[in-house]
């Protein structure tokens, strides 16, 4: 059977009593935590330039963006939102797919519960984890490199299955919008070896791709039907290689929004052990910024490809957040990277372009070409000595979760960061009673919009 219809009848077939508690209490969670990362995306770079753009493609609309007054139609308030979301590399990710889901499908799900309400809570829920199967599932079956921006690719495939799913779509309609996916389906990698803010973007058009797709199946348009594994298909022209038994084994059996990791630190996920390892370094022997020769991280190929990078005086915030030279300098310097470390004069410092040029990236021999860990960082002291730390799991995810205080410490930092720190409270109470909601957009609306400046 073709992948698109196992994963149409997966997401379409999956209800909330099928759940199980912890992963309900996932998907709570990370809605919750790309809801904040999204109303502090509402100050990210160029977040004014493109809602002025998706104002002008469409007009007013019923669809609330995170973080402001303004009102979209459905697929514009996607695109808006989807790019908030990721815009400042803060939301969570599914490392071994290399897929941000929740960015896209929050994003098209925020929007629809806007135009087509009134949704329980419940079943937001349940349409969010049966769209991170798709997208994360996708990733799962990939046995080689990226090559493609999977965030966006895979992306909108999770998207359309979880508004599938929140609308109840026909069998025949969700295979004609995954069809419609195949068509839509883009995203590139040269974006990430430029840092530049095409990254979000990209995810922004696959979320607002994703209702389109849906809108023109619902109207009647039909569409390919192998959209995953035919000749043509999703797997086939996007990934060099791929097994898909790992994917038909994975539905049904896990949900893979227990899989998702938090990101502590507002970078590509990629730098994170490295982040967390020079602050053991700090920590227990002693590293500074002053006594540093020198700092080597040796990771698997992925992280070298994802965040290797050097620094340069020209950087953007962009290409700042995935490089981890620069990040070290911050660490070394102040003890953590933040939000507000990305500005021009941040960006441009030559204290801390001096810390990031000792600073480098080097390959292991581990072969899998999805692995963050393990890993080891080793520095070189002015007095000789050389230090060592190993990471084995990065911070974030499941196997080092965040506690519930760091979780909302984290969500309260991204709402003050945004200057509507008085959200943070009555939406962090909101998220905890969701499968009690009988009207979800309602719920949100009277959260966001009394608060919203």
């Amino acid at each position: 059977m073709d992948a698109s219809y196992a994963l149409t009848d997966h997401a379409l077939n999956l209800s909330w009593a099928d759940i199980s508690p912890s992963a309900r209490q996932a998907a709570a969670t990370f809605l919750h935590d790309s809801l904040a990362v999204g109303i502090a995306g509402a100050r990210a770079p160029h977040a004014d330039q493109v809602l002025g753009v998706a104002t002008a493609w469409g007009g007013s609309g019923p669809c609330a963006i995170l973080g402001r007054k303004r009102r979209l139609p459905a697929p514009d308030a996607a695109f808006v939102n989807a790019f908030q979301i990721h815009s400042q590399e803060y939301d969570c990710v599914h490392e071994p797919a290399v897929v941000h889901p929740l960015a896209t499908i929050v994003a098209v799900l925020l929007a629809e519960i806007d135009r087509s309400g009134p949704y329980a809570g419940s079943d937001v829920l349940t349409a969010l984890v049966a769209g991170v199967d798709v997208s994360a599932g996708l990733g799962i079956a990939v046995t080689t490199p990226l090559r493609f921006f999977r965030p966006a690719t895979a992306g909108i495939f999770g998207s359309i299955a979880a508004l599938a799913r929140l609308r109840g779509l026909p069998r025949a309609v969700a295979l004609d919008a995954l069809g419609y996916g195949l068509a839509f389906a883009s995203g590139t990698m040269q974006a990430h070896v430029e840092g530049k803010p095409t990254l979000p973007v990209q995810i922004a058009q696959a979320a607002r791709s994703a209702i389109q797709a849906v809108d023109l199946a619902v109207a009647g348009l039909p569409g390919p039907q192998a959209s995953i594994e035919g000749p043509f298909g999703y797997l086939t022209l996007f990934e060099t290689s791929y097994d898909i038994d790992l994917l038909h084994k994975g539905l049904g059996a896990v949900f893979r929004i227990e899989e998702v990791s938090w990101k502590p630190f507002p970078t590509g996920r990629a730098a994170h052990g490295a982040v967390v390892a020079t602050q053991a370094l700090m920590r227990d022997h002693g590293l500074t910024a002053d006594n540093l020769v020198g700092l080597v991280y040796r990771a698997p190929s992925l992280i070298h490809r994802l965040v290797g990078r050097p620094a340069t005086p020209a950087m953007t915030p962009a290409y700042a957040r995935l490089c981890f030279a620069y990040l070290a300098g911050a660490v070394l310097e102040q003890g953590t990277v933040g939000l507000n470390d990305f500005t021009p004069e941040k960006l441009g410092d030559p204290a801390r372009l001096a810390i990031a040029a000792k600073v480098t990236v080097e390959v292991d021999d581990n072969p899998d070409p999805a692995a963050f860990t393990p890993a080891t960082a080793t520095a070189r002291l002015t007095d000789g000595r050389v230090i060592e730390v190993g990471v084995a799991h990065q911070f974030g995810s499941p196997a080092w979760p965040l506690s519930r205080d760091q979780h909302l410490e984290k969500a309260r930092a991204c709402m003050a960061f945004a200057g509507l720190e008085p959200l943070h409270g009555p939406l962090a109470n909101l998220m905890e009673t969701l499968d009690n909601v009988s009207d979800l957009g309602a719920a949100l609306r009277g959260v966001l919009e009394r608060q919203t400046p």
